[in-house]
């Protein structure tokens, strides 16, 4: 089967969508917050939006594996390790901007080939945008019915940087990056965004560089990568140059930077 047909990119893009219906059925109701083992939230939402996604993939793709963070259970690496190509999905990726209701999180699903992100198709329900990228391929953003190559293109050249970063999770760090690209570049913009839509910023070409100076799992930015790929840019270890890996031992991700 080929996963990069018309076909099968629509099929993903509209179980992107279900999935954020199912999201949004949740979104304006008193639901309740859990909190995982690390802490991090969870709610009806995302346990909603990864049966909608794993049922469907499931489905379509019967031999293909699909590691999803709400998973009951993780895979363990002695059987993650014999993959050769598989689905990564964080049904809903910014809970926290979720629970904030300030419209900033997505529905992320990318397949991972060789331990890289070859395909991704984000979902921001609330926003109505959907990015999708295919490396070698090209990537795509639509808003209401229309959709466009990445990046955008809107030709608007401006002096400095504009520099994409973490609503919810600030760091020293990134301080310190602002200030050394403002001494670089002069003047320095920064835009604060959740979820993998920084990433997204990047991609299109409104932000020019995303530093991410904090812990990711490989499902918070598989999609956004493989998006970012497909549109010429490149998710990079920090300090580094060498792009981040996929289906590692251990799924935390090293510092990046997204250029």
């Amino acid at each position: 089967m080929n996963l990069t047909s018309a076909a099968e990119i629509e099929y993903l893009l509209s179980t992107a969508r279900q999935a954020g219906e199912a999201i949004l059925a949740v979104y304006g109701t008193d639901f309740e917050v859990e909190r995982k083992s690390d802490t991090s939230p969870l709610t009806e939402a995302d346990l909603r939006a990864h049966r909608v996604i794993t049922e469907r993939l499931r489905k379509r793709y019967p031999d293909i594996p699909v590691l999803s963070e709400e998973g009951t259970e993780q895979t363990p690496y002695e059987l993650r390790r014999t993959w050769d190509r598989f689905w990564l999905v964080d049904p809903l990726d910014g809970t926290k901007e979720f629970v904030k209701r300030n419209g900033q999180f997505t529905v992320n699903i990318a397949l991972i080939e060789d331990s890289q992100p070859t395909l991704g198709v984000i979902y921001a329900p609330v926003l109505d945008q959907l990015y999708h990228g295919v490396v070698g391929c090209g990537a795509w953003k639509t808003v209401a019915g229309k959709e466009t190559p990445l990046p955008l293109g809107n030709g608007a050249e401006h002096s400095g940087v504009i520099i994409a970063g973490s609503l919810s999770h600030p760091t020293p760090e990134m301080d310190a990056f602002i200030d050394e690209q403002r001494r670089a570049h002069g003047k320095v913009e920064f835009m604060a965004m959740g979820s993998s839509l920084k990433i997204c910023l990047v991609a299109e070409g409104t932000a020019d560089v995303y530093p991410r100076f904090g812990p990711t799992m490989e499902w918070d930015t598989a999609a956004g990568h493989a998006i970012a790929n497909a549109a010429g840019r490149k998710v990079m270890r920090h300090n580094s140059d060498e792009e981040l890996l996929y289906n590692k031992p251990d799924l935390h991700n090293d510092w990046f930077i997204v250029r």
